[in-house]
């Protein structure tokens, strides 16, 4: 039997603003159960790359498939975009994202945010979505929190409340954008516990991170961008362990000392 096809896969994918080219030729792919993490320095291409996959920003080139099913481009390569919405919409609340910035609502309590989009895009029956969201509220430890507004929560509850509102969509694979880095040190470690029991879970994830230690916990294969191309990559004992070229090499001494 043919081993079934990625979740999320991306082949030769190449992206440009105007004159500036940020991916260049990038392949990745994340099985069911997968946990890849995709490091590097500032304007590597990390975020792009992600946002990308998730149909957020257009790309010029390449392909991107969904559990084996590639996205139908109309135009050309300088000037495409995503031909089909039906496609567009089940791809992307397949692969739930959770950004740097937490985007709740700030007019919604916790518990409406997790529960508006699996009511309003997914056409969920209420009832049952509120029961999913309170269980992935308590999931990441801030159950007790529902009817608070999110001025109310600290910057690390605020971003466990964005992870069960990504979870209340039951998606394939979820998408992290640097998900620890607007927080402080001591909210920083609720949130990266919480990544780690989903990917302990044997949930599929990408997750874009400047946290090397998460990376080397968390993931199955690590991936290093530098400058819009794959530098390197392999398993994290590998990569972080036993660098093989200079820019990784120069990239994880300087992180270290950070």
């Amino acid at each position: 039997m043919a081993e079934k096809a990625p979740v999320i896969e991306i082949r030769n994918l190449h992206k440009r603003f105007g004159d500036l080219e940020v991916l260049r030729g990038v392949d990745i792919s994340a099985r069911k159960g997968d946990v890849v993490s995709l490091i590097g320095s500032s304007g590597s291409g990390k975020s792009t790359l992600l946002r990308c996959a998730n149909l957020l920003e257009d790309s010029q080139q390449g392909e991107i498939l969904f559990k084996g099913e590639p996205v139908t481009w109309a135009g050309n390569d300088n000037v495409r975009r995503p031909a089909d919405a039906k496609q567009i919409l089940r791809i992307r609340t397949n692969l739930s994202m959770v950004f740097q910035q937490f985007n709740l609502w700030s007019h919604m309590t916790i518990l409406q945010n997790v529960m508006e989009a699996p009511v309003t895009v997914l056409g969920r029956d209420r009832d049952e979505v509120e029961t999913s969201a309170r269980k992935y509220l308590d999931k990441v430890g801030i159950g007790d929190k529902c009817d608070a507004w999110p001025a109310q929560l600290s910057g690390g509850q605020q971003q466990r409340a964005a992870i069960a509102r990504a979870l209340c969509m039951e998606p394939e694979a979820l998408l992290f954008d640097e998900p620890t880095s607007a927080l402080d040190p001591e909210l920083e470690q609720e949130v990266v516990k919480v990544i780690k029991d989903l990917a302990s879970e044997g949930r599929t994830m990408l997750l874009v991170t400047h946290d090397m230690k998460m990376a080397a916990d968390t993931s199955d294969h690590v991936v290093f961008l530098h400058q819009g191309r794959i530098e390197e990559q392999g398993p994290p004992d590998r990569l972080f362990g036993s660098p093989q070229t200079e820019r990784l090499q120069g990239f994880l001494s300087a992180t270290s000392h950070a």
